[in-house]
């Protein structure tokens, strides 16, 4: 007989369409405290080479299994200790393969709240309740009549109303038709909104005017649609409902058809039959709308978490812009514009400020500041934040003719403000205001979008739909488990790296990551992966975790400047020792790695075959950074202004923000454009990320323009 475990481990590999070995081994290695990253690199023997996708999957799949299966076994106890259970129960409690079906067993035995069943059951009508469920009385007056005069009951019609009420509950807590309703529901309602009254001008005057007087299937309705209206209905524009063909009618006739006894006297039948409408419109169909609203909530939420998590991980790993020296601009009116110095490592050299646009318009002096710093500096490109008088300022540095345009990169600044006024920013610069903090940042971003952006909680970056919207835990959860990936995929010079980027590495975290640059900063560089043993706190199993993705540049050991975990040191000895090679001269050397047989090796139990295949492959690009072949060049736009555009026009434009809908596009005006997903293709498309990436560039046709609300349609097709 399977234990539990061994039942919860069948059940993740059948919804992960997985091997169960496969399975088990990657639940044993997470139990172990293992992290996704470290198991999918360096555990591929033992999962059967999965993927990080796949564990992620396993490690979220398990927990819900877990929780099932906590719930089915307090359901099972207390059931038992009601002495209400049978073998049908127990039967039905272990073929429930979701906690729909648990609680549906449980609805019955549940403590009851005070309800109108409640009080008729303390007045001693549950017997009449049976007698009239049992359908084999003609006349229902004279088995109520028993009833009266006793526990607070007048008469018949009181009896039989509170008989009527136990029914209506007993219906309401039938599994057949919470079902049937259920579907009823999934197949033919409609989900519509209606304006809320006295709010008339207040939704033609916001985003969600098209949605007065909506209405679609429920089962149609695309995720980012249903949290729209649900934001309207909180803001108290919008009232939304389910609505049912013929106001439930049909839906009533088929629970009446499996409620009431076949046999059931006419009497009888027309008493229960009028409960269990009243248990559809009072406490079914409430309940399964609920029920409804909640999975459409679960699978919006989950499409816009994996869309920000998608756009985070694109923004994450965008291609830094090494070996330069940065001119970093935070533009503004009033306040002018901050400017700052960074060496090619982001440190910051010097820091000014100028006011090149309205309301002082001091070009000459702006210019002679920023001439200076690239003189003193040998600064070679700009980063300007894409905020508040950006284009202006954008025009005045080109046009200064001091950079090449070419050399001017627009950055996104969402978030920075976060960022400057953050503990983290307060420990980097003490003494620096959070506008020179901020337009660091911005120059940061474009030497490494990665070692940068992880100082910012990922929902200030601005890349998503709904994001306040969404169940926040769970998004926290999926963000931060990307930043993990991407940290990890790229890996981490622990010489140079911040605390807040070690502290994303695998099985470090933020203590252990504030006790490494402690360490380092008492002890100089580290020289070797192993002097992380030396760190306090830093264990065997933290090591184990984090050594594969932590490098060491120009270290003792040029091994510890790969994604080679030291367990595999002996492995890349094994492998020179093999044809008769220098260890030392493996890395980089194609022509000595092609000589080496893996397989030929791992017959021989020298090592794991996936192991040893990867070694190779990493040792022919050593320490390469998985970011290197993005786009680098600036963007330069076609157009000024918005009242430049026409319908018809191409132009060209950089993909910023993909949603579930659409694709917004920077043209290099203040307006962004949008590509609906229905203009992306002339085939249909059914993830606008098939199709689009953060940072690509793009040639799109204007074709609509809305000059009141200053929006922009775009079409590739």
């Amino acid at each position: 007989m399977q234990t539990n475990e061994q039942r919860i481990i069948r059940a993740v590999a059948a919804a992960c369409a997985l091997p169960e070995k496969g399975v088990e081994a990657t639940v044993r290695l997470l139990d172990e405290g293992a992290t996704v990253p470290f198991i999918s690199r360096y555990r591929k023997e033992l999962t059967g080479s999965l993927d990080e996708v796949q564990i992620r999957a396993i490690e979220s799949r398990i927990k819900s299994e877990r929780e099932l299966e906590a719930r089915r076994e307090f359901v099972r106890t207390a059931i038992e200790e009601a002495g209400e259970m049978t073998a049908q129960l127990a039967e039905r409690l272990d073929a429930a393969d979701c906690m729909t079906a648990v609680e549906d067993i449980y609805a019955p035995f549940k403590p009851r709240k005070r309800t109108r069943a409640t009080m008729a059951r303390e007045k001693g009508l549950e017997p009449l309740s049976r007698i009239i469920m049992a359908g084999n009385v003609a006349d229902c007056n004279s088995a109520a009549q028993r009833f009266c005069g006793k526990n607070g009951v007048t008469d018949c019609d009181e009896a039989l109303a509170g008989a009527s009420d136990i029914i209506a509950e007993w219906a309401s807590e039938s599994t057949r038709l919470r079902n049937i309703t259920r579907n009823c529901y999934r197949r033919s309602s409609q989900i519509s909104a209606t304006v809320a009254k006295g709010k008339e001008a207040d939704i033609a005057a916001s985003p969600y005017a098209q949605y007065a007087g909506f209405a679609t299937a429920t089962r149609r309705i695309p995720s980012h649609q249903y949290l729209a209206l649900r934001r309207a209905e909180a803001e108290g524009l919008l009232k939304v409902r389910f609505d049912l063909p013929d106001n439930g009618s049909e839906l009533d006739d088929a629970l009446c058809r499996a409620f009431v006894p076949a046999r059931a006297s006419h009497n009888c039948a027309g008493i229960i039959s009028a409960a269990v409408c009243d248990a559809s419109k009072r406490l079914l169909r409430p309940s399964v709308e609920n029920e409804i609203a909640a999975s459409l909530k679960e699978e919006a939420d989950r499409v816009a978490i994996d869309i920000f998590a998608g756009n985070l991980r694109q923004l994450l790993l965008g291609s830094p812009l090494k070996g330069h020296r940065v001119l970093a601009l935070d533009p503004g009116y009033r306040t002018g514009c901050k400017v700052v110095a960074l060496d090619s490592q982001g440190n910051l050299l010097e820091d000014s400020v100028i006011y090149p646009v309205p309301p002082k318009n001091d070009t000459a002096g702006a210019r002679r500041v920023i001439e200076g710093m690239i003189k003193r500096h040998k600064l070679d490109v700009a980063a300007l934040g894409n905020g508040t008088a950006s284009r202006e300022t954008e025009k005045f540095l080109k046009d200064s003719g001091l950079l090449p345009a070419q050399s001017v990169y627009v950055v996104s600044e969402s978030g920075a403000s976060v960022y400057s006024a953050s503990e983290v920013a307060r420990k980097e610069f003490p003494d620096k205001d959070v506008t020179v903090r901020g337009a660091v940042s911005i120059g940061r971003r474009l030497i490494d979008p990665l070692a940068e952006l992880v100082k910012i909680d990922p929902k200030s970056i601005g890349v998503g739909q709904y994001q306040h919207d969404v169940d926040q835990s769970r998004l926290k959860e999926a963000l931060d488990f990307t930043v993990m990936s991407c940290v990890n995929s790229v890996g981490v010079d622990v010489n140079t790296a911040s605390e807040r980027l070690l502290s994303y590495v695998s099985g470090i975290g933020p203590a252990l990551a504030s006790n490494i640059v402690a360490y380092r900063t008492a002890n100089g560089d580290f020289a070797s992966r192993r002097e992380l043993k030396k760190v306090p706190r830093l264990g065997d199993k933290a090591f184990e975790l984090a050594a594969g993705f932590l490098r060491v540049p120009g270290g003792k050991e040029p091994l510890d400047n790969t994604g080679i975990h030291p367990e595999s040191y002996r492995l890349v000895n094994d492998m020179a020792l093999s044809i008769g090679a220098d260890p030392a001269a493996l890395p980089a050397n194609c022509d000595l790695l092609d000589k080496i047989d893996v397989k030929a090796l791992a017959d021989k139990g020298t090592g794991g075959l996936q192991t040893m295949t990867d070694i190779v492959t990493e040792l022919r690009k050593p320490g390469r950074d998985p970011r290197i072949d993005g786009d680098n060049e600036a963007f330069v736009p076609a157009v000024e202004h918005f009242e430049e555009l026409a319908i018809g026009m191409t132009v060209p434009g950089v993909v910023n923000n993909i949603t579930a809908f659409g694709a917004f596009v920077d043209l290099g005006i203040k307006e962004n454009g949008l590509i609906h997903i229905s203009r992306l293709s002339q085939r249909r498309v059914n993830s606008v990320a098939d199709v689009l990436k953060l940072g690509q560039r793009v040639e799109a046709r204007v074709i609509e323009l809305d000059p009141l609300r200053r929006r922009i349609g775009l079409s590739l097709v």
